[in-house]
């Protein structure tokens, strides 16, 4: 059996002030599943992007991505594991006005050791694979709602991540742009790319072949097409 692309075991995030955001958290997804994590505002989903993303660490628990623990590598080797093994998609796109789209889709390549000479070809081919092969020179303000995220998701794919985390991607499209962004995820990951899409649309998670769904910093369920786990609401101090 194949090692996760992503590991969390029994992970917690706690904050100052005696606030905790995420209690005993296990999660894995494997390479080549597509998965909607869903929940409620406050449910713990941007704590979790955010330590699954090694843009923070657990206050317990191990976070590993493609194998290697997150708490054990030092800043600069945090850095190279997220820019080469990660893609991030955002809702509100964070594309430079300043760019074209192949420089904007290049950006995802800065991190990764690519050479300059190489990045265009892989920019405009990456480009092509969302379906704007023909908006390469584009600056943003010349896109559309709906193809300005295919450019962000252009990024997040060209240097062939382990894991692509999808925050709300079809948050700031109208029904039809959010669909055919969609549809794009769904058919990225059928050519193989993994991808977690963090969600509070019930419908968009429900669309998708596995749901993990947090609740209170805790997951509750998780299902995929051949079963669904529940996990027991934590007793109370008054139910003990």
């Amino acid at each position: 059996m194949t090692s996760p692309v992503l590991a969390l075991r029994a992970v917690s995030k706690h904050y100052p002030g005696g606030v905790t955001a995420l209690y005993d958290v296990s999660l894995r997804i494997r390479a080549g599943e597509l998965v909607g994590i869903v929940g409620p505002s406050g449910s713990g989903k941007s704590t979790l992007l955010h330590l699954i993303g090694t843009l923070d660490l657990p206050s317990s628990g191990t976070v590993e991505v493609d194998g290697q623990d997150v708490s054990s590598l030092t800043d600069r080797r945090l850095s190279a594991l997220r820019g080469s093994r990660l893609g991030f998609v955002f809702q509100q796109f964070h594309l430079s006005d300043a760019l074209t789209a192949t420089e904007n889709v290049a950006t995802g390549l800065l991190y990764a050791g690519v050479r300059r000479k190489d990045r265009r070809a892989l920019a405009v081919s990456a480009l092509e694979r969302v379906g704007l092969g023909h908006r390469t020179g584009h600056r943003p303000h010349q896109l559309s709602g709906g193809e300005r995220q295919r450019v962000a998701i252009a990024r997040a794919v060209v240097n062939n991540p382990a894991l692509v985390l999808a925050d709300e991607p079809t948050g700031a499209l109208d029904t039809a742009n959010g669909q055919a962004v969609l549809e794009l995820l769904k058919e990225l990951n059928r050519q193989g790319t993994t991808i977690a899409l963090i969600t509070h649309d019930r419908d968009i998670a429900a669309s998708l072949p596995r749901q993990v769904e947090l609740r209170d910093g805790r997951i509750v369920s998780d299902a995929s097409a051949d079963q669904t786990v529940r996990f027991p609401r934590p007793r109370t101090k008054d139910e003990r």
